[in-house]
């Protein structure tokens, strides 16, 4: 346990409290944290997580000028094509990001951490777009990564992420009354 970690976690949970009530500040306070969370993932040999966290980056500010941008910010359900195309994508990145990784370092889970990795770029594009289906990825996505960080010891993140899935049931109620 870091300090790093400690204060990534805090600033997550922070984030996606925020995230469920639509509130702008959400963009900023997360993008703290994944910077904090890639040190402490290349600390742990879990490179996807890592660069993850450079992907979540960008979503972030992305999302935030997309949420800037717009009077309203509610939520909305994703076209079907668009829901199937991102879940096959996801698919598809976690297959190869997963060979990759397997190939090319000594990640300890590298299909785990890719597929984690992958749809977890799937939520946060969502979470941008303000699809609420993001929070029923989210809750799969985080229940799985409590197990991973168990494995690597890395329990004050694997107590956030059992946090996350209870913001995330709380996400997925929120947005679910303010559907357009």
């Amino acid at each position: 346990m870091s300090s790093p970690e400690i204060a990534a976690a805090v600033l997550s949970a922070l984030g996606v409290w925020l995230t469920a009530r639509r509130r702008l500040v959400c963009w900023p306070v997360s993008l703290l944290a994944s910077l904090l969370y890639g040190w402490v993932f290349m600390t742990a040999r879990l490179y996807a997580d890592m660069l993850l966290q450079a992907v979540f980056c960008a979503f972030l500010i992305y999302g935030w000028r997309h949420w800037n941008a717009l009077p309203d910010i509610r939520p909305i359900e994703p076209p079907r094509r668009t829901a199937i195309r991102d879940i096959l994508a996801g698919a598809v990145g976690a297959l190869c990001w997963g060979l990759a990784l397997a190939h090319w370092t000594d990640d300890p889970a590298p299909f785990t951490d890719a597929g984690l990795s992958a749809y977890s770029i799937v939520g946060q594009f969502w979470m941008a777009r303000r699809y609420r289906a993001c929070w029923l990825l989210w809750i799969i996505v985080d229940a799985l990564y409590v197990w991973l960080f168990m494995t690597r010891a890395l329990y004050p993140t694997a107590a956030l992420y059992a946090g996350f899935i209870v913001l995330a049931a709380d996400g997925w109620r929120a947005w679910r009354r303010r559907t357009i």
